[in-house]
């Protein structure tokens, strides 16, 4: 039963796809709007540089703020890391003297 639901579920997938494939055909991108003013294109530089550096810059930059202006103090286990635990020699040691 699990075979025919991924059967179905691959065909209409494929269908949509298809279906907004031929319905957004770049050719209607040929005619201008009107009031259509598009400016020069960019660089592959000039586009490198807006859609990967400058996120990748922003992200590192927030990120920096975050870890520099954190007030909070470093977190400790105060239940486990400060118990000493004696050796029972040692204990049993005092205890008999």
């Amino acid at each position: 039963m699990d075979k025919k639901n991924a059967l179905r579920a691959g065909a209409l997938a494929a269908g949509t796809t298809l279906m907004m494939l031929l319905m957004s055909s770049p050719a209607l991108a040929l005619t201008r709007d009107d009031g259509d003013d598009p400016g020069t294109g960019l660089s592959v530089i000039e586009t490198l540089g807006l859609f990967v550096v400058a996120p990748i810059a922003l992200f590192v930059v927030i990120a920096g703020l975050v870890w520099v202006l954190d007030r909070s103090k470093d977190r400790q286990d105060t239940t486990s890391s400060n118990i000493t635990v004696k050796d029972e020699a040692q204990t049993k040691a005092k205890a008999k003297a």
